[in-house]
């Protein structure tokens, strides 16, 4: 158990059976009447995110994830089948609790993070920084650079990224997949 005044982002909660992550929280004391906290949840298996408020020092049931490496390996269907690192088992993963932003970066035999509760894997995040290989892109001309001038470039995985000029295709990039931004080239 833990109250109100341990909460920090990325801690997990257990509200009415169901996981929920810290994304946000603020200790509010008004004037008047008694100090809450403000939060934003995630539900750790949907994605889907809700304003909660609590009372300050109500207690909540904080829950322990487990962190275990995990590899992609194939998808059936609408299930994308990752490899336990330590086990070797096959976990199928939904796509929709996978979620549009990360499938588009997601590739085979990609090293990624499973989630871990009751020793069995929940969720699967994809590393924040991905290296993927571009298959399509228009090429740059000189002097068609007025200041940090971008172009779309379709990467391996089908996500399309905004890159400088001088990228060609074929180059592999390194890509913050939370903000979809380009950030060097490797091996360059």
């Amino acid at each position: 158990m833990a109250t109100t005044a341990d909460f920090r982002n990325g801690m997990v909660l257990e509200i009415d059976g169901d996981l929920w992550a810290i994304t946000y929280f603020q200790h509010v004391k008004p004037g008047k009447g008694g100090a809450f906290v403000r939060t934003k949840l995630k539900n750790v298996l949907t994605g889907a995110v809700v304003d909660r408020t609590f009372r300050a020092g109500e207690k909540v049931n904080d829950v322990r994830l487990e962190r275990r490496p995990v590899t992609y390996s194939y998808t059936d269907g609408d299930l994308y089948y990752f490899m336990d690192a330590n086990t070797y088992d096959l976990i199928p993963i939904a796509a929709d609790l996978l979620g549009e932003d990360q499938l588009k970066y997601l590739k085979e035999n990609m090293e990624c993070e499973g989630l871990v509760h009751d020793e069995k894997v929940i969720s699967v995040e994809l590393p924040q920084f991905v290296e993927l290989r571009v298959v399509e892109t228009e090429p740059g001309f000189k002097g068609d650079t007025a200041q940090g001038a971008t172009k779309p470039a379709k990467l391996e995985t089908g996500a399309v990224v905004q890159v400088p000029l001088f990228i060609e295709e074929g180059d592999v990039l390194k890509i913050d997949r939370r903000e979809d931004k380009y950030l060097s080239r490797v091996g360059a």
